[in-house]
């Protein structure tokens, strides 16, 4: 119970930067089914099980908010300490109970991050209870199994139940477990359309400061950012005022009467009094403006470096090339 999310996390699919078939494929497995029921038969069955893969920072977990947020269904997070545990039999007993509850809340969702954790490998350690592997993670594993089937599970089986689960390494999970999630979606690095629609989002009221050239250039300067390295790129870029004040050996009042907030100046400007930010009085401060300068000269002192590496996206479209399919737009 305590993995239901109650409070949805506010996400928009308009939020979530490019990925427009993989938002697709998450529409027709999860929204369809409920407002279109009638588009479904016995033939035509929504997909049970979805993954979602692909380098850190690229979206993953974004569009599981976003599906969190324009869906009805009951939203359970899952990660590896939920449902492991060290007493022999108790974690099996969790994950039966965990599709049980979904299965009486549907339609739900059981949203796995990391499913790699709980779903590797299991040729050489932990291949069967005779091997070098541990017995309490191969009958983990064979539970997990069992409910993406639906076996045991009587006439309620996994119908209104969806597993959408994420990982950065596709590659470690056991094929088993690999030939039950379909689709598996890459979710790439954002393109540059979608490198600008990130700085559009994450700017918030600061964006209005950038125009269409700014976004432009950064965008070519962000070339091989995921999404979580532009957002950070923002953060920096939002904090250069606040390192202006920490620098600054001059203020001056903002009011044109000198009874305003102080802010940073230099010291041949009109008014200008020397002092640091510990002489301003409190509540006293009026920052400096974000500029667009101030967003390129973070990615010039590459303050921000991109989080992926060119051979780690090599191995995920190789992967994607046997595997999987295009995520992005």
């Amino acid at each position: 119970m305590k993995a239901i999310v109650s409070k949805k996390p506010n996400v928009k699919w308009d939020d979530v930067a490019g990925l427009t078939p993989a938002k697709h494929e998450l529409q027709r497995a999860i929204v369809f089914p409920q407002r279109f029921p009638n588009l479904y038969d016995e033939k035509r069955k929504p997909s049970g099980a979805i993954l979602l893969y692909g380098p850190p920072g690229a979206g993953k977990s974004y569009l599981a908010k976003a599906v969190a947020t324009e869906v009805d269904h009951t939203f359970f997070s899952i990660s590896a300490g939920d449902v492991v545990s060290k007493y022999l039999g108790e974690s099996e007993k969790l994950i039966r109970q965990l599709f049980t509850l979904a299965r009486e809340k549907k339609p739900s969702i059981i949203f796995i991050d990391e499913i790699d954790a709980l779903c590797s490998n299991r040729e050489g350690g932990g291949g069967g209870p005779d091997n070098t592997g541990n017995e309490h993670t191969w009958r983990m594993k064979t539970e997990m199994l069992v409910q993406l089937d639906g076996l045991h599970a009587g006439d309620n089986d996994n119908t209104g139940v969806v597993v959408l689960a994420a990982t950065n390494l596709p590659w470690a999970l056991d094929p088993a477990f690999r030939r039950r999630f379909e689709p598996r979606i890459y979710i790439p690095l954002p393109d540059k359309e979608a490198r600008k629609q990130l700085f559009k989002i994450h700017s918030g009221k600061w964006g209005e400061l950038l125009t269409d050239v700014d976004m432009e250039e950064l965008a070519e300067m962000t070339g091989g950012y995921s999404g979580s390295d532009v957002a950070n790129v923002i953060k920096h870029a939002l904090s250069v005022p606040l390192q202006k004040v920490q620098r600054a050996t001059f203020f001056r009042k903002t009011g044109s009467t000198g009874e305003g907030m102080y802010t940073p100046c230099e010291g041949h400007e009109k008014g200008a009094m020397e002092m640091t930010w510990e002489g301003v009085p409190k509540d006293g401060l009026s920052e400096p403006p974000v500029t667009a300068g101030d967003f390129k000269q973070v990615l010039r002192d590459r303050r921000v470096k991109s989080s992926v590496g060119v051979g780690e996206l090599e191995r995920y479209e190789g992967w994607t090339r046997e595997f999987g399919v295009e995520g992005s737009s």
